[in-house]
């Protein structure tokens, strides 16, 4: 299935349109039929002939309403874009491609209507040059007549086109069904309607709205009940749970977005025909970054000033916003309610106390920052623009900016982590855990230094001086010559003689190529590591001692269960020891003590799986 929105000036045949090539009545009020003014979005599907099926949500076209339009093309991936060849290009034409060009629409068909009354040439000639002006290249304009039936065939075909060059949606997506209905029925509860570009929803799952849990009691799509249902699609969802939901809301997987009211983006320029308007760089000046309550941004027509309360919209939702300029195009947007985002969402900025003689959308805005940090002294507000005027929605941009994230809220804000994670689930900027990993050995010398008593540094007082928000991340920063021994960071095997000193050397050696394979009792002997030996190098916290006559250098528990953690869970015994390169001698009493440890559980006679454990 596919969703396309119309779009163009009140009273170019947008509704006449979509009831000619679906024989449905989009306008469903009685007031618009009365009227013949559409007023509220109306929705019509036909098959098209390739056998795709096509919904349309048809949006009115009055400039009082722009709100509502926005609400409906917000979620369609593309638009049938209407102007009649007796008026031609007209104001609320011009405003409607500012909006899809603010939101990134980049899927238009040009329609031009009533090309029995005018010559629809100039029509085509005008709109298609301002719609090249904002890139949309040579887009096809089929010329018809909803009255007559003139260009319908052409139109379907044109249609076909359209939606079979559109982007193949992730089934897998996280779902955010942006609410454009949402009302009661008796004998069934809630019902919420929306455009669902990705993602699947089933009857059963459970979703969440800004009010609590929700659960998914019925489907439809379309006026067909489904078990299921795929983006892109239109989709009624009958819920259970508290409250009845408003259209801006929206119906989201759990855990899956960012909710926040607070958001870093850069600005982009609209409606300049090809041009970008002056930015002032130096709306950074007073203390905080801010300088007054308009700012110097790209703007519509060569730039303007950007006024400090403006409405966002983004899919059905409205909010009124506060704008914050940071300096160059980047700003901050303080919105009046939380909103589930992403990075790199668009948002489209609005003035509603615009002269409605002029164009009312002033930008669109890609999200970069979904937990922005506090501007509190004098300058923060131009570095903070530095440091996001190359930001990329991506993994490795969010933890330049935020340099440890756990995956959870890598995925949360719409980002697949990267590599692998330094510790648990946390992942680190690369350059920030290099640094830590340098700045560590020379914290636990000057400790030594200062507490010469001391048998070393407290992990505590390590993570507390690197800032980290877990002590394991600590333990994961420990190379040697420094080992953790109760709790405590220790430059090499202090207190140990000599020799001993020596033979850990040599079995560190060892161990560094392959560091779960234990020697054997053997081994150690020739190593110079008989039983007093190793007693002592496992109370000075140099081994970890597993079980009897098995030992391993510190912290290889925990980069065992680091290990454990990427396989399938649960995991077998067989798994665990092909995983970590050891033998079954090592592996099994490994496990048990990382089950005594709290690291991994078991779960039945044969297999485990890993737990986290409390920072």
């Amino acid at each position: 299935m596919h969703v396309v929105a119309t779009a163009g000036h009140v009273d170019h045949g947008k509704s006449t349109l979509v009831r000619a090539l679906t024989g449905m009545e989009p306008d469903r009020l009685a007031e618009e039929r009365r009227r013949g003014l559409t007023i509220e979005l109306g929705y019509a599907w036909t098959t098209l002939p390739s056998g795709e099926r096509l919904a349309f949500v048809d949006v009115p076209g009055h400039e009082r309403f722009l709100g509502t339009m926005l609400a409906g093309v917000g979620s369609a991936p593309a638009v049938m874009f209407v102007v009649a060849a007796d008026e031609g290009w007209m104001p609320q034409s011009e405003e409607h491609l500012v909006a899809l060009e603010a939101l990134g629409v980049r899927h238009v068909l040009l329609v031009v209507t009533r090309a029995d009354l005018a010559d629809p040439v100039p029509a085509i000639g005008r709109a298609r040059a301002r719609m090249a002006a904002i890139g949309l290249g040579e887009i096809e304009a089929p010329a018809v007549s909803g009255r007559t039936g003139q260009g319908l065939d052409e139109l379907r075909e044109a249609l076909d086109r359209l939606v079979a060059a559109l982007p193949v949606p992730d089934p897998a997506a996280p779902v955010r069904l942006w609410v454009d209905r949402a009302f009661s029925m008796r004998g069934s509860g809630t019902v919420v309607t929306g455009t669902l570009p990705e993602g699947t929803i089933a009857v059963g799952d459970e979703l969440a709205l800004p009010g609590g849990p929700v659960r998914v009691r019925g489907l439809e799509s379309m006026k067909e009940p489904r078990a299921s249902v795929t983006g892109v699609a239109r989709v009624a969802v009958n819920l259970r749970g508290p409250g009845v939901p408003e259209r801006g809301q929206a119906l989201v997987t759990p855990g899956a977005w960012t909710c926040t009211d607070l958001v870093d983006v850069r600005l982009s320029p609209v409606g300049a025909v090809g041009t970008a308007g002056p930015v002032d760089e130096a709306a950074d000046d007073a203390p905080g970054g801010e300088r007054s309550a308009r700012a110097r941004v790209p703007g519509e027509r060569g730039g303007g000033d950007l006024p400090r309360g403006l409405t966002v919209h983004i899919g059905s939702a409205a909010v009124v916003c506060e704008v914050r300029p940071l300096g160059g195009r980047i700003a901050r947007l303080r919105l009046a309610r939380a909103l589930p985002l992403h990075v790199g969402d668009v948002l489209l900025l609005r003035d509603p106390g615009r002269d409605r003689a002029e164009v009312r959308v002033l930008a669109g805005a890609t999200v970069l920052d979904l937990c922005p940090p506090e501007l509190r002294r004098r300058g923060a507000a131009r570095e903070r623009a530095t440091r996001l005027a190359r930001a990329r929605p991506d993994a490795a941009s969010l933890l330049r900016t935020h340099p440890l994230l756990r995956a959870g809220d890598l995925l949360a804000m719409g980002c697949a982590p990267e590599g692998e994670p330094v510790c648990g689930d946390w992942h680190a900027d690369p350059a920030y855990w290099s640094d830590l990993g340098e700045r560590l050995p020379q914290m636990v010398r000057r400790y030594a230094a200062a507490h010469p008593l001391e048998p070393g540094m407290p992990v505590e007082a390590a993570r507390h001086e690197l800032g980290l928000p877990d002590r394991r991340l600590v333990t994961a920063l420990v190379r040697r010559p420094l080992t953790v021994a109760d709790g405590r960071l220790v430059s090499g095997p202090a207190g140990l003689p000599e020799p001993v000193a020596r033979a850990l050397g040599r079995l560190g050696a060892e161990l560094s190529a392959h560091p779960f394979r234990a020697p054997e009792a053997g081994r150690l002997a020739e190593l110079g590591l008989g039983p007093r030996e190793l007693a002592a190098a496992v109370r000075a916290g140099a081994l970890l001692r597993v079980a009897e006559g098995i030992v391993l250098l510190p912290g290889a528990d925990v980069r065992a269960a680091a290990s454990l953690a990427r396989l399938p869970q649960p995991f077998t015994v067989s798994q665990a020891r092909q995983a970590l390169d050891t033998s079954r001698r090592v592996a099994v009493p490994l496990l048990e003590h990382l089950d005594r440890r709290g690291l991994t559980e078991r779960i039945d006679e044969v297999h485990r799986r890993c737990r986290t454990p409390s920072p």
